[in-house]
């Protein structure tokens, strides 16, 4: 059985893998995550999760590697991470009162045989009509600067909404689990049936 690895750095889907009781590692790739003039939000997620997958192809070459990014749709724009509080602060104020849709990308690469098998999944969230209060506070006290959308759903995060829609809630934290336990049963490995060994 093929031992997993994560191309992650990102705590959230290390514990969102950890759902699914395997083994694996995480190991943050160096990738280039600048979109491409033109790019639809679905082409880009799918593109860099497979490239994520792909830069560890040769230093664990054995293995099954997960690759998995994430932006959100606001105003039929691209949203990336904020980076800084202010930028924060101007992604929520945006997102006041709207549907935003979040596009996560997932790969699973099989290094020793070279199969990936890859898709997209959405999730959309209805926001508040928040206060420029409420949205410092919310940054303040979660320091979402490193999320698309400039909010952790998993924390604190969920007192910005009116509702979620979506196949699976796992989806808009950054690992869609439904499809990857697909993908990883089209590669024999049942988290239900099979142990990997590390």
């Amino acid at each position: 059985m093929k031992s997993l690895v994560l191309a992650s750095g990102s705590a959230a889907r290390q514990s969102l893998l950890q759902k699914l009781a395997l083994p694996f590692i995480a190991v943050a790739p160096d990738i280039d995550e600048t979109a491409i003039a033109g790019e639809a939000a679905e082409a880009l997620v799918i593109r860099l999760a497979q490239a994520k997958a792909r830069a560890l192809a040769i230093a664990y070459p054995q293995h099954l590697i997960i690759g998995s990014d994430q932006v959100c749709i606001m105003d039929k724009e691209i949203v990336g991470k904020p980076h800084t509080v202010e930028n924060a602060v101007t992604q929520l104020l945006a997102a006041r009162g709207k549907r935003i849709t979040f596009y996560t990308g997932l790969a699973l690469l099989n290094s020793a045989t070279g199969t990936c098998q890859s898709c997209c999944e959405t999730f959309s969230v209805d926001f508040r009509q928040l206060t420029e209060q409420e949205i410092r506070n919310y940054i303040e006290k979660e320091q979402p600067l490193q999320c698309a959308g400039s909010f952790k759903s998993e924390g604190l995060g969920i007192t910005l909404f009116d509702s979620l829609s979506g196949k699976d809630p796992n989806t808009l934290i950054g690992l869609p689990l439904i499809r990857l336990c697909t993908m990883l049963r089209n590669e024999g490995c049942n988290p239900l049936q099979d142990s990997l060994s590390q």
